[in-house]
């Protein structure tokens, strides 16, 4: 029996009031691999970047020769970049990259091109976003330096 497997990446900004929001994520994948006869052997969900290579729970996937196939929601959930390299990695050694929403455009240097600008935009998000909180952290060791000398 063909082992498949329900992988779910996402984003670590992950907060908690999105556990819903992931639990329904995981649910469509469930649901797509019930009505395709599939028996899931592993569910996995890692909280991490798109961006980032190191990510242990794929690479143990990815490395685990009894995954016959595993299933994603979106390419951009598996990864931003190197897509076509995992999918080419898996089809050689007689496995399966199955996603069940393909592409937005049909068209896939418009996706690369997407994916390109999503990145940029929340790499500049997460540094205003750090920036922010730099300054709040600041400003309030300032204000108690103050009180202190009063």
């Amino acid at each position: 029996m063909e082992h498949k497997t329900l992988d779910k990446r996402k984003s670590s900004r992950y907060t908690a009031d999105q556990k819903s929001d992931l639990e329904r994520q995981m649910q469509r994948l469930r649901d797509y691999a019930a009505a395709k006869g599939y028996t899931v052997s592993k569910e996995v969900l890692e909280i991490a970047s798109g961006l980032n290579d190191h990510r242990p729970k794929l690479a143990k996937l990815l490395t685990d020769p009894t995954i016959g196939t595993l299933m994603v929601e979106q390419r951009d959930r598996l990864t931003r970049f190197g897509y076509e390299s995992i999918r080419q990695l898996l089809e050689t050694q007689g496995r399966h990259l199955e996603v069940l929403f393909p592409s937005e455009t049909e068209n896939e240097w418009v996706d690369d091109v997407v994916a390109v600008i999503t990145s940029m935009a929340a790499r500049i998000y997460g540094q205003r976003n750090s920036r922010r909180r730099a300054e709040q952290i600041k400003a309030c060791i300032e204000r108690a330096m103050q009180s202190e000398d009063a």
